[in-house]
């Protein structure tokens, strides 16, 4: 039996829209911040609850240079990370999409599609399923922070109806 092609688009990133997942990383225009540096910089400060600590975890920082997938996008797995958070970053100007659904047991029917903007990172929360890094555009650069210790860490699951991303 042929599957039926469920076809998505991506709202826009937006901390209140995220919320369930994890946190925007971002400066709010007129947001608060802290000056330091003799008044020379603004610190938008505390962004996002990085969480390591579980089974002896330590914070890893890294970069994944992500390459964009053929268009159209095709959604077929999702992982999570059960011991700890996962913030990426943005170091290239262009937009990313992020495919996120609820931590907990895995409910296909509960996936969301967000486009952010090349000024927002996100940080999924400890066992957010969540898609790997896609970039848009030509090949971008993330900041990662997550967990390096023992413990198994990652989980992944294949979709049972697959779908593809529609972008404008």
């Amino acid at each position: 039996m042929a599957r039926q092609l469920i076809i998505v688009k991506p709202q826009a990133l937006s901390a209140s829209s995220f919320s369930d997942f994890g946190d925007v990383i971002e400066v709010q225009e007129n947001g608060p911040f802290i000056s330091i540096n003799q008044g020379f910089t603004e610190r938008y400060h505390d962004l996002a609850k990085v969480d390591v600590e579980t089974q002896n975890g330590r914070t890893l920082i890294n970069i994944f240079r992500s390459t964009p997938l053929p268009l159209p996008i095709q959604i077929t797995l999702m992982e999570r990370h059960p011991l700890s958070s996962q913030a990426f970053v943005p170091l290239s100007n262009n937009p990313y999409l992020v495919v996120v659904a609820k931590a907990g047991e895995f409910n296909e029917a509960s996936i969301q599609v967000f486009l952010a903007q090349a000024n927002q990172g996100v940080n999924y929360h400890a066992g957010t399923w969540h898609h790997f890094c896609l970039a848009l555009h030509q090949q971008s650069d993330f900041l990662v922070i997550d967990r390096g210790g023992e413990g198994h860490n990652c989980d992944d699951v294949l979709l049972e109806n697959p779908f593809s991303i529609q972008l404008d």
